[in-house]
């Protein structure tokens, strides 16, 4: 069975790797490409392995992957630690701004409880930070909702040094998530540190690259218009070749550990930190089964630096966003 680890110091405990399940329903392939039978299978396998920390939000869909989760997790809710965000304006079916309004934070988390079949979430994040919004206002509201017993622990998404700070002064927050891997390093200079100085746990999105470190990947162009790589700026000309180039390091090292590279990737977030805890999200049993794998790959102070220096920030070729997105980054 999968190990657990404290996320942060408010005595939150998750398996070492956690599922994300966006993809079931958002972002990745086509809607012809997902199967919700799979996907329940996918959930109902991570438990059996122990991979018991769930990932969602409401703007996966929208909304359609809180439900699949409610219907995954019927019987089966104590089992897990479910995690889900709020902090977008959603209108007729698309995302069209932010939305951290008070009154708006308990909308939105009475929707969640009611799509995920729950009476509580377990970890709720502000899915992006607000800056119409004061952090003391959107972290008060979330307060409330742990003293109604609706919500267990809170987090941030991709906030920044000043945001975390005043947030943790209103109400203890446990985790931070962001994206975070071998190819995307922003946080190491200021936010890592931060985190262990206040005792917040980290949780990586995207720590496989959006898959370009498993080396199953195309050009952005050689995806179809609903998937996000089409458009990731790593993913386009010049810019996909050099990472190809960057990124050998990890099959080479694969290769020689009889590992998938994905694992790898996976390894090497786990021995940076045991409050660290990536989301890798599948919708596959087969992909689910291969990253839990991760979790038994051992990797010696040589073979981390060695990775350290191939992927190094300078070595990466484009922003990990375009300009629209970016905007969207506290930092």
């Amino acid at each position: 069975m999968m190990t657990t680890r404290a996320l942060g110091t408010q005595g939150l405990t998750v398996s070492a790797l956690g599922l994300g399940c966006m993809s079931m329903s958002h972002a990745y392939g086509t809607a012809e490409e997902r199967d919700e039978r799979e996907s329940i299978a996918t959930v109902h396998r991570a438990i059996d392995l122990g991979v018991t920390f769930l990932d969602t939000a409401e703007v996966y869909g929208p909304f359609t992957n809180e439900e699949l989760l409610g219907r995954a997790l019927a019987g089966r809710r104590d089992r897990v630690v479910l995690a889900t965000k709020f902090g977008f304006k959603i209108e007729h079916g698309a995302m069209t701004g932010l939305d951290s309004r008070p009154q708006h934070v308990r909308e939105a988390v009475e929707g969640s409880l009611r799509r995920l079949a729950t009476d509580r979430i377990d970890l709720l994040y502000q899915h992006r930070v607000d800056p119409a919004v004061p952090i003391e206002d959107v972290v008060g509201a979330m307060a409330e909702l742990v003293r109604a017993g609706k919500v267990r622990y809170l987090g941030l998404s991709e906030a920044g040094e000043q945001t975390i700070r005043r947030a943790h002064a209103v109400h203890p927050i446990a985790a931070l998530q962001s994206e975070y891997s071998l190819w995307e390093r922003n946080l190491e200079p200021r936010i890592i540190p931060l985190l262990r100085e206040l005792g917040i746990g980290l949780v990586p999105f995207a720590p496989l690259g959006r898959g370009f470190l498993t080396g199953a990947v195309k050009r952005a162009e050689e995806y179809p218009e609903t998937d996000f790589r089409r458009n990731d700026p790593r993913y386009q000309g010049g810019n996909f070749d050099a990472n190809v180039r960057a990124a050998a390091v990890v099959h080479d090292l694969a290769a020689s550990k009889g590992a998938a590279p994905g694992q790898i990737a996976l390894a090497w977030l786990l021995h940076k930190g045991p409050d660290i805890v990536p989301i890798p999200g599948t919708k596959r049993t087969r992909y689910l089964e291969e990253n839990a794998g991760a979790a038994d790959v051992v990797l010696s102070a040589g073979e981390m630096a060695a990775l350290d220096a191939a992927l190094a920030p300078g070595k990466i070729a484009g922003p990990r966003y375009g300009p629209k997105l970016m905007a969207q980054v506290d930092r």
